[in-house]
């Protein structure tokens, strides 16, 4: 594969990023390209959080990879800070080709740097390839996770 370039997302990714995010069976039906608007005050609110990183894979100039990190600090396991990775994506025809271990790596080596010691993540339980794929990554299905839908995302 050609070099992959990570670098902090831009305004001028979203439509890229959204893109990626409805790509799969999932996101197609929890994302929509045609408003952007609530991605913009997304991402403003990521953006100025020093704590969150949208990250890009480029590729040519293209953006072809995207996972948001968050650094949590917390006082479990004696004060540890971790990170969370979230919202994992790459560009259809580039699965499969080590992007996606790329990706997570650039997402431990940046979490390394913020001094995490714990690196976490979900994965839909419909997501069967993907458990292999970050399981082959060395990460533990260690939990089960629980969610509590507050409101419709789309009201806001």
């Amino acid at each position: 594969m050609d070099e992959i370039i990570f670098r902090s997302a831009t305004i001028d990714d979203l439509s890229a990023l959204v893109t990626m995010l409805a790509d799969d069976a999932l996101g197609s039906v929890r994302e929509s390209a045609d408003d952007l608007g609530p991605y913009r005050a997304a991402f403003a609110e990521i953006d100025n959080d020093p704590r969150q990183e949208l990250l890009v894979a480029e590729r040519h100039g293209a953006v072809v990879g995207t996972a948001q990190l968050s650094i949590l600090p917390g006082l479990a396991r004696k004060g540890a800070v971790r990170a969370q990775i979230e919202a994992v994506r790459v560009d259809r025809p580039l699965r499969g080709h080590g992007l996606g271990s790329q990706l997570i790596e650039e997402c431990v080596r940046r979490a390394r740097e913020h001094g995490c010691t714990l690196v976490q993540l979900t994965s839909h339980a419909s997501r069967v390839d993907a458990h292999r794929f970050y399981d082959k990554l060395g990460f533990e299905a260690s939990h089960v996770g629980f969610k509590l839908t507050l409101a419709d995302s789309s009201n806001h």
